[in-house]
């Protein structure tokens, strides 16, 4: 029987009924010599810290750093994963060929060779690579299946991340969180986190302590045209004013006029990254929401693979082009003066050497329907642009006019859209129903002179935006350099921080951890925020430039060119040496890392009262078992090593007296206290001082002499 393993039961449904595998079973279909079963996403995941060592599922410093000798894969602890999984290993152990049918991608990989390494089975594994869920694709992709050894490189690179993300992510969290943080509370590092945070940071730092600069520009209005001064910001006032009187009266004297002809490309087709840009931009959804939208409309069938990183598309999808803009009824009034013409074959749209396991987004041509009004705005999106990509380039007239007075220059630009072309797929969009940049003006002859009308105007400089989703999306795909032009855009995605699949949870677990907020369409970083990125010392874990060095090379690897256990290796380094230097450097100074909270209550003036010493209680050694560590109940710590035997409890409360975090902590390690006030006697309001001992048998009494 072969054996076919979807990653979700919505696609394992499409597939059987492709396949002719109509016997609904428990956990798989089956039928016509196939068994159709699936994940729900991750069913396995890494081994946690105490898998490997008991001791290392205590957040203790002298754990640290915690490095596997060789990382290993489990079964999530969920009843109905645990269940589902069951079922799986049933049917691959028995299976003939196993057909790995999960989402085409570095992280479909992963999740399906996880279920393969633990069910055990032997079976031979083709692979399922395909673009889209429509019954035609699926048809097409069983028509030609890979040989699954042909992914390796794919599934090593998904590994590595994953190791990579968890070398450093659990080490580091644990390290700063004990060394800096409150009491319970928890300092978040990760790979991609981490930099990302340090980008918002720093940008909202340099908002912060930016001092605005006053300056002044030299215009001047000639025949209803604004022209300006290349003399550009003037820096001093007295400067400006000099100019202004010295040419307010003079003629004006047209000395060029110019006007080209140019072209406007269509905008490139969309990948993940600019799909989730465009629409917060126009619609002012969040990464995260668009990426929902956009694998809801994929698992509708209405669009292709969502989760890609490039604009073009392979040359054979050319031929099914025409096909896909017929069937796109909804837009008769746009596709029309296509499909009576050849269409254009751009380099711009197609490109073989730029497309790796998948194409850009495209819409499939099924019939549009069960959609939400938000899938339809993000579908909308998606569609017009496949369609404008086909139409010819708009032409402009951009015109450049040069004058000047008393031999200072000034200069005016203007454009005119002399053929809309590919606009008017977006003339009836209100955002686009206007060009901004058009600028009619009208003809100059060169030598002509007359009066003008100059003008001084004061300005001040202006700070750095602050980030929001779209312009962070940005950043992270080019490693934090501003860059605009889509070209070299192109050229920096392997060095980009993260992946388009998973950009957008990394910017919901900072928005989660409350390390940044919104403000509008805004990100701003919260106190938290701020204060850890401060209190990380070491550059490696806040640089966008060197994570995007990582992921380069975890691209290396899938592509076969880099070796895993290298980037192991240097990870596995920077843990060392990360560890190393935040324990031994003695001028290192802690930094308590406060919430919003606790930073209003530090505002208020606050009560002199003694040092405290604090004191984790869950580190300290038993004196019973003489066994590190002690667990919290709700109304006494005791021995975490209740299950070996250890019967050892210390009460948060004794005789009606609530003890602190010192008494408790003294009772432990010196097996009594100093001397306490206000013990109650049982049944008596009568109120004793003494000190709390530990008997020979560990238990706790008071000694009031």
């Amino acid at each position: 029987m072969k054996v076919c393993i979807a990653e979700k039961p919505s696609v394992a449904k499409d597939i059987a009924n492709s396949l002719g595998a109509n016997q609904r079973k428990d956990g798989y279909y089956e039928g016509n010599g196939y068994q159709v079963t699936w994940t729900f996403g991750h069913l396995c995941t890494l081994k946690e810290p105490r898998d490997y060592v008991e001791e290392w599922k205590y957040w203790n410093l002298r754990h640290l750093p915690m490095v596997p000798s060789k990382f290993g894969v489990k079964v999530i602890d969920d009843e109905g994963i645990q269940r589902q999984f069951q079922i799986v290993k049933r049917l691959l152990i028995n299976a003939t060929e196993i057909i790995n049918c999960g989402d085409a991608g570095q992280e479909g990989e992963v999740i399906q060779r996880w279920v393969f390494l633990k069910s055990g089975s032997k079976a031979p594994i083709k692979r399922l690579w395909i673009s889209s869920l429509t019954e035609e694709a699926i048809k097409e992709g069983f028509e030609n299946l890979k040989d699954g050894e042909k992914f390796n490189n794919l599934y090593a690179a998904g590994s590595a991340r994953a190791i990579g993300d968890w070398l450093l992510g659990i080490n580091a969290t644990r390290l700063f969180t004990k060394k800096f943080a409150l009491q319970r509370q928890v300092l978040s590092i990760g790979r991609v986190q981490t930099p990302t945070l340090a980008m918002i940071v720093n940008r909202q730092l340099e908002i912060e302590n930016f001092k605005p600069q006053d300056y002044w520009e030299l215009r001047t209005v000639y025949r209803d045209t604004e022209f300006n001064s290349v003399l550009g910001k003037i820096k001093k006032k007295e400067k400006a004013e000099y100019a202004l009187s010295k040419i307010k009266d003079e003629p004006f004297e047209i000395t060029s006029f110019e006007q080209k002809e140019g072209k406007e490309k269509p905008p490139r087709l969309f990948d993940l990254t600019a799909l989730q840009v465009e629409t917060n931009k126009k619609q002012g959804y969040s990464a995260d929401k668009t990426l929902k939208l956009i694998q809801s409309l994929y698992e509708k069938k209405l669009v292709t693979y969502p989760r890609v990183d490039t604009t073009y598309l392979p040359d054979d999808v050319y031929p099914k082009i025409p096909g896909i803009l017929k069937n796109l009824e909804y837009y008769k009034e746009l596709t029309s003066p296509l499909l009576n013409t050849k269409l254009p074959k751009s380099k711009q749209v197609f490109n073989n050497k730029k497309v790796t396991d998948h194409h850009a987004i495209i819409p499939t041509g099924v019939k549009l329907s069960g959609v939400t009004p938000e899938e339809q705005k993000v579908y909308d999106t998606i569609t017009k642009r496949f369609i404008a990509v086909f139409y010819p380039d708009c032409k402009v007239s951009n015109t450049t006019v040069l004058g000047e007075v008393l031999k200072l220059e000034f200069k005016a630009t203007g454009k005119q859209i002399l053929s809309p072309g590919w606009r008017v797929v977006y003339q009836k969009d209100k955002s686009k129903s206007k060009n901004k940049d058009e600028n009619l003006m009208p003809v100059f002859e060169k030598g002509e002179k007359g009066p003008h009308e100059a003008r001084l105007d004061q300005k001040q400089t202006s700070p750095p935006k602050p980030y929001t989703e779209a312009t962070l999306l940005r950043a992270m795909e080019t490693a934090g350099k501003h860059v605009e032009d889509e070209e070299a855009r192109e050229l920096m995605k392997d060095n980009g921080i993260g992946r388009p699949s998973t950009r957008a949870n990394i910017i919901e677990t900072l928005f989660r951890r409350r390390y940044i907020d919104r403000s509008g369409k805004s990100i701003v970083a919260t106190h938290t925020g701020v204060d850890l990125i401060q209190v990380i010392d070491n550059e490696t874990l806040k640089s966008p430039e060197l994570t995007g060095d990582w992921e380069r090379k975890l691209r290396l690897i899938e592509k076969g060119e880099y070796q895993p256990a290298q980037f192991k290796k240097e990870l596995i380094e920077l843990v060392v040496n990360l560890t190393n230097e935040v324990l031994f450097n003695t001028e290192q100074k802690a930094i308590r890392i406060l919430g919003d909270e606790e930073k209003e209550k530090e505002k208020k003036p606050k009560k002199k009262r003694a040092k405290t010493v604090k004191v984790n209680i869950t580190e300290l050694t038993c004196p019973s078992c003489k066994k590190e560590g002690f667990l919290e109940g709700k109304k006494a710590y005791g021995c975490a090593h209740y299950k070996e035997g250890c019967k050892f409890v210390i009460p948060f409360e004794f005789m009606g007296k609530k003890l602190s975090n010192k008494q408790l902590s003294d009772l432990i390690t010196k097996g009594k206290t100093t001397k306490i006030k206000g013990f109650k006697k049982l049944g008596s309001e009568e109120k004793i001082d003494g000190k709390l001992e530990l008997t020979s048998d560990f238990n706790v009494t008071l000694n009031s002499n």
